[in-house]
């Protein structure tokens, strides 16, 4: 097959698989080097700065400039913060050597890949994004239970590599010195408690996991990608000129991988202080379990199921701590891209502001606490009290409101009190715009308007609808009112005009009515 039968190949997969394979190769194929708007596996990645290789080449950072940056986005968490900053350091400082020239360095040096231990929702992810947004390398992430052994049912662990390329935008070289971030690793324990026996998956996982985290050469090309396969001969065969990297070397990438590790803490206190029976165990708190997992050794994470062989793959370890009330009040207040912030950025898209109390604030992160979601709560906390806010309150004059602790324990009856005074300040405006309007034409017309009770209603009802100021409705429903009035008045010595719900339903109806009427009125 040449190079134009492939090409009128693809043409037909592309019209068996339909349009929304316009404008790529089927299959989701992408040729090494070449840049594709989404990553083949489900894995989520930051593509770098375009001048990340000389940032990497340049690499002159400190431990705690990184941790310093860190401090500005993550709250607590500050031994986490100090061994990855650490870790990060050495990895870029060494990369950096070798990119200078020393290359039996490569030989020498055990990788600093890390595990990091810790419950839902602390930071963990978002420490690593800050990190790779520091130095500017690609970065992927990616969650652990996604894969298989095999690759056929899920990903293959390779896919996570080749994802560093796309985020790399192409560029393979940056690529091989980027991180890879694997979620929910304690999910490939193959037999921690509570799991129901082996799992044979898991174990396969991690053994195809370790070549990866030390050394190993990975094809652009999956093996289940039969379009990658194909294209790849072809251009192996019609390519006579320098050919393009087709693989990915893993030697300079930083592997960490982190989890949750529920039940793990339980299993180090035990080991630590002993089983414990009857009325004298006393329930241990979430944040005293989490300071357990600083604890962690070797034989704790083989024992919860981890091969001896990929926990010696992860010579760094960093436990985080849980967060309680105060801490997700301080991430609320203190956090460089705090949730809070972007509930601002959403109501001022509608022109409209909020205050919220210390209070308050300490009422939400009491509710986000009690979701044990660390500071993933703080958003369903904040969702509960302004979602009915952010329906409603578009549609209304308000543009600004407060937030106190009422609101937060009761946000419903808190708009809803909102509204109607809002509801009764527009009709006072509306009301002192009828009487402008009745002031400025009696002022040049010399005849006094009067407006019913049901007149001022409806006014005001058709300036809400309509989007119209009274004033507007008023000259145009009563343009022909300031001759016809005057005449009858000068016909008929009135100097004073009801103005009825019947004159603003059918203006010129009305106005006939008085002529008629006026000009019946004998002379005094």
């Amino acid at each position: 097959m040449n190079k134009n039968d492939f090409d009128e190949f693809q043409k037909q997969l592309q019209k068996m698989f339909g349009g929304g394979l316009k404008g790529q190769n089927p299959m989701g194929f992408q040729s090494a080097g070449t840049p594709q708007e989404k990553p083949e596996s489900e894995a989520e990645v930051s593509e770098p700065e375009e001048d990340s290789f000389e940032k990497i080449r340049t690499f002159d950072l400190k431990p705690k400039d990184i941790r310093d940056e860190l401090n500005k986005y993550v709250i607590k968490q500050d031994e986490a913060k100090k061994v990855l900053s650490v870790a990060v350091c050495d990895h870029y400082n060494h990369v950096r050597r070798c990119l200078e020239g020393n290359d039996k360095l490569g030989d020498e040096y055990a990788k600093q890949n890390i595990i990091v231990l810790g419950p839902t929702g602390v930071g963990k992810t978002y420490l690593l994004k800050c990190i790779a947004r520091l130095i500017g390398v690609p970065f992927v992430k990616a969650d652990a239970t996604k894969f298989s052994e095999t690759g056929y049912i899920g990903k293959d662990v390779e896919d996570m590599v080749r994802d560093l390329a796309k985020a790399a935008d192409g560029n393979v070289e940056l690529a091989e010195y980027g991180i890879v971030y694997i979620d929910e690793i304690d999910k490939l324990a193959n037999s921690g408690e509570g799991r129901g026996g082996k799992d044979v998956n898991g174990r396969g996982v991690q053994i195809n996991l370790l070549k990866l985290m030390e050394e190993s050469d990975v094809s652009l090309k999956s093996q289940n990608d039969m379009m990658g396969q194909m294209e790849f001969m072809m251009n192996m065969a019609g390519d006579k000129g320098a050919k393009k990297k087709n693989s990915i070397n893993t030697r300079h990438i930083l592997f960490i991988v982190s989890g949750a590790f529920s039940n793990l803490a339980e299993r180090i206190q035990r080991r630590l202080s002993g089983p414990q029976i009857g009325f004298m165990a006393e329930k241990t708190s979430d944040e005293e379990l989490s300071s357990y997992l600083k604890k962690v050794e070797t034989s704790d994470l083989v024992d919860y199921g981890f091969e001896p062989e990929f926990v010696g793959r992860l010579p760094v370890r960093v436990a985080c701590e849980s967060l309680n009330a105060q801490d997700l009040e301080a991430v609320l207040c203190n956090s460089k891209g705090s949730i809070l912030s972007q509930y601002g950025e959403d109501f001022a898209g509608y022109d409209i502001s909020f205050d919220m109390t210390k209070l308050a604030l300490s009422a939400i992160a009491e509710k986000a606490f009690k979701e044990k979601t660390g500071a993933r709560g703080l958003m369903t906390a904040l969702e509960g009290v302004f979602r009915n806010f952010k329906f409603e309150l578009p549609s209304t004059s308000i543009k600004s409101f407060k937030v106190d602790e009422k609101t937060v324990s009761d946000p419903d009856e808190t708009l809803k009190n909102l509204l109607e005074s809002n509801k009764y300040l527009e009709q006072e405006e509306l009301i002192k715009e009828i009487e402008a309007y009745a002031k400025s034409f009696s002022d040049d017309h010399g005849v006094e308007l009067e407006f019913s009770d049901d007149a001022v209603s409806l006014l005001t009802e058709l300036s809400e609808k309509n989007n119209k100021s009274i004033s507007s409705i008023c000259s145009e429903k009563f343009k022909d009112y300031p001759y016809g009035l005057k005449l009858i008045a000068e016909k008929g010595n009135i100097k004073k005009f009801t103005i009825s719900k019947d004159a603003v339903i059918d203006p010129d109806k009305e106005l006939s009515n008085w002529v008629v009427k006026g000009f019946q009125t004998p002379e005094s």
